[in-house]
């Protein structure tokens, strides 16, 4: 009997132990786990940004969180549309995995392993405001703090955009987004640690509209006196290059409505520019109120583009094909914690935004997630160094967009039409980067095709 006394008390202190040791691991651990700042905004290619080389647009807050963070020079969605690149961004898969594009309902399955639900879970106070882009019926059960709300596609005009309020007065989506986002700052404490996701309508056009871009009056001045220089690839032969499937769907269509007169590419161009100046200035408002409740020095920002989009290449416009000009965005990691300020030539993916979340908050990354956890970088590490290609995609069945999937490596890109699979097209990135030269028939690309048979095999 006293031996089964001794027994239990051991196991007692041992116990306690244990949960003095828990309490102490799990309250240095809530203490060390930064909040997030997940920003998104909606057709923003990778060169709309001044810190990308851009000498006339106007970008010095996304300038200053590249310049005083990670910036990757290759960073790219895996499937040029944002609703299936949204669900990407929220599961940490690819778009033939979790299966969702337009037209559907996300699967519930999905859906809990996603990283709001996971971060919910894990302790944080989630907030979500802006364009959520996914038929998805428990979005009001996703996040503590949510409201969804995109363009409004009643109005052919400027009421696309103008139909939100403050203290009565009608604002841009922009501005509304902004201010809900700084509402959210301002109630946060250093208590608990917060995510807050904010997914920015603009720079996306109003496609009803005849004029398909609105801003704020106040950036009216911005870019009026200056000439944007058209694209290296506007001229026709590039657009009768194309499967007629391509010249005969949406991009051109939207070719049409946008780049198709010099006057009308110039007014495009502006008042794209213009919506992403918009965003970029509610950035620095967003930064202003963490500077103002103390929570700056703990809060990591994650920006990003949901895919890249054309400017009259090929004679073209909107995303959806698999060349660089809608697979290309913005990404950068800032981290005021670590000071680590460098440009990453490695492959940074959408599919690497859940992982990257969850990894910056110390939470366990699900098995069946095929994205890669960037937070490393911001402490010299390298996590993606190894990654030599990813999928490209866009399975969404319907006439006007031929369907499309392939591979990237970091010289060679490879893709085909679905349903004319007899459409391949291969390039060589290194020696043509504006992929001009298909060489699916040249000797040296039917050597690349035989070499990488297998990792093309199913498609």
């Amino acid at each position: 009997m006293l031996f089964l006394f001794s027994y239990f008390d051991e196991m007692r202190r041992s116990l306690s132990l244990f949960l003095f040791l828990f309490a102490i691991s799990f309250g240095l651990q809530a203490q060390e786990r930064p909040n997030i700042i997940f920003i998104l905004t909606d057709d923003q290619r990778w060169d709309a940004l001044g810190y990308a080389g851009n000498e006339i647009i106007h970008t010095p807050e996304m300038d200053k969180l590249a310049e005083e963070g990670v910036y990757f020079e290759n960073a790219y969605v895996t499937t040029p549309i944002c609703a299936a690149s949204r669900a990407s961004i929220l599961t940490g898969t690819y778009e033939h995995t979790h299966g969702y594009t337009f037209g559907q309902e996300f699967q519930e399955s999905f859906a809990q392993s996603s990283y709001p639900f996971l971060m919910r879970d894990a302790g944080y106070v989630t907030a979500f405001f802006g364009k959520f882009g996914i038929n998805y019926p428990g979005f009001s059960r996703m996040f503590d703090l949510g409201d969804s709300y995109d363009r409004n596609g009643n109005f052919n005009d400027r009421r696309g955009y103008f139909y939100k309020t403050i203290d009565s007065d009608t604002v841009h989506l922009t501005r509304y987004t902004g201010h809900q986002a700084i509402e959210f700052i301002m109630d946060q404490t250093q208590e608990q640690p917060f995510l807050l996701s904010l997914s920015f309508s603009a720079p996306h056009a109003h496609d009803p509209a005849e004029d398909q871009y609105y801003w704020s009056e106040e950036f009216d001045g911005l870019y009026t006196d200056l000439r944007i220089p058209e694209s290296a690839i506007d001229e026709e032969k590039y657009f009768l290059n194309q499967p007629k499937a391509v010249r005969e769907g949406e991009n051109r269509t939207r070719w049409y409505w946008r780049y198709d007169t010099p006057e009308k590419y110039q007014k495009s161009m502006k008042g794209y520019y213009r919506m992403i100046s918009e965003v970029d200035d509610e950035i620095g408002r967003i930064r202003k109120a963490l500077e103002e409740n103390g929570l700056a020095e703990n809060t990591v920002i994650i920006l990003m583009g949901d895919n890249g989009y054309f400017q009259g290449e090929r004679q073209l416009a909107g995303k959806w094909l698999m060349y660089e000009n809608s697979l290309r965005v913005p990404l950068i990691i800032y981290d005021p914690r670590s000071g680590s300020r460098r440009k990453v030539k490695d492959f940074g993916l959408n599919i690497d935004i859940a992982p990257t979340i969850l990894g910056f908050a110390n939470v366990p990354i699900p098995a069946g997630w095929e994205g890669k956890n960037l937070a490393g970088y911001t402490k010299g590490k390298r996590p993606a160094k190894n990654r030599s290609s990813f999928v490209v995609e866009h399975l969404w069945k319907i006439n006007i967009i031929p369907a499309s999937q392939g591979i990237r490596w970091k010289n060679w890109k490879y893709f085909k039409y679905l349903e004319n699979p007899e459409c391949e097209e291969l390039y060589n990135l290194d020696t043509d980067p504006l992929e001009l030269h298909n060489l699916k028939d040249d000797p040296k690309g039917k050597k690349v095709l035989k070499k990488i048979e297998k990792s093309i095999s199913k498609f």
